[in-house]
């Protein structure tokens, strides 16, 4: 009997596990839900910034996040997550960062960190960090936050300290596949942040109609002033960009791995409990042996 009793308390286990890892698969899927509508709710805003940029487009050929640095110091962002259950998210985000460190041997890599994970790995390499914004770095991505974080990238980079800035982070493809990438975020160039524009307004109408303004009108205080604001303001998007896609990427990644967690556990307890039905058949079995017993050694008593 004592056989059955744990095996029926491991099937209680089971199943309560199975209750949270199902309240965590669905609160990962409305994350990503959440992440995904984000990304695609400054469609607006993007077609007003994509008609000013066509103005001063022209004026950009010298800007300083255009010029390329002969530094082959590289400064590494880094994004993961600060908690683990799921799956191979973070442990992609590593690789891709060995991987490219291998490749590159002659660049001398230096980190910013967003995400525990993230921030471990560098201690554990004996890497130099930078800075990191783990604590910060929340599934409610503030504004600010982004601006914190660019302000300390851009400062870095404009000083020549640095040949490039990357990014290494998971770009959300679907709910089922992440793909670790490796971004050169600085130095960009004027086509490259075209067609980053162009991408999110996706509205051939709407681009050919910008494509052929031909209005005149006086921009003050000058072209290059606007660019020093209106450039900045585009970078911080593509970057918040990045952070929901890597955001994105976690939420489904924890949700697949919740969900398989979820079926496994379903699958022990229905193996448990015919363990457990095959135990009490078992038992019931013996004490009805014993009982016949009994009574034929009375007969022949």
């Amino acid at each position: 009997m004592s056989n059955a009793k744990e095996i029926q308390r491991k099937i209680g286990s089971i199943k309560n596990t199975s209750k949270i890892t199902k309240a965590m698969e669905l609160i990962s899927t409305v994350k990503m839900k959440k992440a995904q509508d984000l990304a695609l709710a400054k469609k607006d805003f993007v077609l007003e910034m994509l008609k000013v940029f066509s103005r001063i487009e022209e004026f950009l050929s010298d800007f300083p996040f255009f010029k390329r640095h002969e530094s082959k110091k590289t400064l590494a962002v880094m994004i993961t997550s600060n908690k683990g259950l799921c799956g191979g998210y973070n442990v992609n985000v590593l690789k891709k960062v060995n991987e490219y460190v291998s490749e590159n041997p002659n660049e001398e890599v230096e980190y910013i960190t967003l995400g525990k994970k993230a921030a471990a790995f560098v201690a554990r390499t004996g890497n130099i960090l930078t800075a990191d914004f783990s604590p910060e770095f929340t599934d409610n991505i503030d504004p600010r936050f982004i601006k914190s974080v660019t302000r300390v990238i851009y400062d870095k980079y404009l000083t020549g300290e640095y040949g490039k800035v990357v990014v290494f982070y998971n770009y959300y493809v679907n709910s089922i596949k992440q793909v670790p990438v490796a971004r050169e975020f600085l130095p960009i160039d004027d086509t490259a942040v075209k067609e980053y524009l162009e991408a999110i307004v996706d509205d051939p109408e709407a681009l050919k109609e910008i494509a052929h303004d031909v209005t005149d009108y006086i921009i003050e205080p000058s072209m290059e002033a606007i660019a020093m604001d209106v450039i900045p303001m585009i970078l911080d998007m593509m970057f918040y960009d990045i952070i929901l896609e890597a955001k994105a990427s976690e939420h489904s990644a924890r949700m697949v791995a919740m969900k398989a967690a979820k079926d496994n556990s379903k699958k022990i307890a229905d193996m448990l409990t015919l363990q457990y039905n095959k135990a009490r058949q078992g038992l019931i079995t013996r004490e009805v042996s014993e009982i016949v017993a009994g009574v034929e050694s009375l007969k022949d008593a």
